[in-house]
């Protein structure tokens, strides 16, 4: 509809489209039906961006945005989720049948208004348990089972800054030399940060296409990406990619020494900390707390003991030791509020520290930091 909306307003899709106005659905129609061929001819374009030397190859970026999909998100739900929505719309329509047979002096405009209601329903159950018959449930990345949609099985539901939509991951990758789009596709049933892995292994077969005579060595061609693709896997991919990657962490800014000398960054953080929380105090965290790694000993700010629950604990590919307030303590401690979020009720405050012998063991997520860190990185 959008783009139907251009090609009567826009000049730019009114010179391409040749001053027709197509209807959204002819525009609904050729991307249902030709989306084998986009493909190809998107492709084409690419080469022809190449023989003219708009294509650099020097530095790839990849982003990402939120696209809604006309979906219902009521009609959203795990299978198991979707199984019981519809044994209520089935209960819900044998209720009217028990109620017409209970009250025979019902009357006609009564009786009609009933049978549509249950007409309605039986039609959202009958929705339901084609979908189900027809679809395989999706998983995350965890295994564990994912919300599907009835209406755009394809999307999924996903939370932005303005509140959880149904949608997909819009993904793109570009050439720095004139913003050249190399690939780009829209993810459903994935987060943002698993899309990174195929969407490289994409870019790829695309290079591959192009003139290989322009093609420089991989190692020399930089790619970078923001902190939502920074994970241990994705960094671990990225290192056997041949690309010269930097994907930097959520805390980077916070160990830049430009940004440690300014007041303007700190208070603008400590704004948006006290609008996240709400006014809230901040929370302690494990530098707050007094660990001897010698006696494997633990105070807390309160200088209460806390006891060792864990040794060698696996955390983001690290160990750590894990200690926990006795519930005594904390339940009557006087800084509560600046240690936890919720008064105690099963367990005190946990706190972990990273083992020395994990330390020794540079993870990809640690060697990230140390290329983001430097000059060269930082710029």
């Amino acid at each position: 509809r959008r783009i139907a909306k251009a090609c009567e307003t826009n000049i730019l899709f009114m010179s391409v489209s040749g001053d027709i106005q197509p209807h959204y659905t002819s525009i609904a129609g050729f991307v249902a039906k030709m989306h084998e061929q986009i493909e190809p001819i998107f492709t084409q374009v690419l080469m022809i961006c190449d023989e003219e030397d708009l294509i650099g190859r020097n530095m790839f970026a990849i982003d990402g945005c939120k696209l809604k999909s006309n979906a219902s998100k009521e009609w959203s739900g795990t299978f198991d989720e979707l199984g019981r929505k519809k044994a209520k719309l089935e209960r819900a329509s044998k209720r009217i049948i028990e109620r017409h047979q209970s009250q025979d002096g019902l009357g006609e405009e009564l009786i009609t208004q009933d049978l549509k209601q249950k007409e309605k329903l039986d039609k959202s159950a009958d929705k339901i348990t084609e979908f189900l018959a027809t679809h395989e449930e999706k998983t995350g990345s965890k295994g564990k089972p994912v919300k599907s949609n009835i209406t755009d099985p394809d999307s999924a539901k996903m939370t932005t800054s303005k509140g959880t939509i149904q949608g997909y991951n819009g993904i793109a990758i570009n050439d720095d030399k004139h913003q050249i789009i190399l690939q780009a596709q829209a993810w459903g049933s994935v987060g943002e940060q698993q899309t990174l892995q195929p969407a490289v292994a994409q870019l790829k077969q695309q290079l591959a296409k192009l003139n290989t005579e322009k093609m420089a060595d991989e190692h020399t061609i930089k790619f970078t990406a923001d902190s939502g693709f920074n994970s241990e896997v994705n960094l671990e991919f990225m290192a056997q990619s041949g690309f010269d990657t930097y994907i930097a962490d959520n805390q980077f800014r916070k160990r830049n020494p430009l940004f440690k000398a300014s007041e303007t960054y700190e208070t603008e953080q400590e704004k948006r900390r006290l609008k996240r929380s709400k006014g809230k105090p901040r929370l302690f965290t494990s530098d707050d707390f007094h660990y001897n790694d010698a006696t494997q000993t633990c105070r807390c700010p309160a200088g209460n003991a806390m006891w060792r629950s864990g040794v060698n604990v696996n955390s983001h590919s690290q160990q750590y030791t894990r200690f926990c307030g006795y519930l005594r303590d904390c339940k009557t401690c006087p800084l509560q509020q600046q240690c936890m979020r919720k008064p105690p009720i099963k367990t005190g405050r946990q706190v972990q520290f990273i083992n020395n012998e994990s330390r020794k063991k540079l993870s990809y997520i640690d060697k990230m930091k140390v290329k983001i860190d430097s000059p060269i990185g930082r710029r």
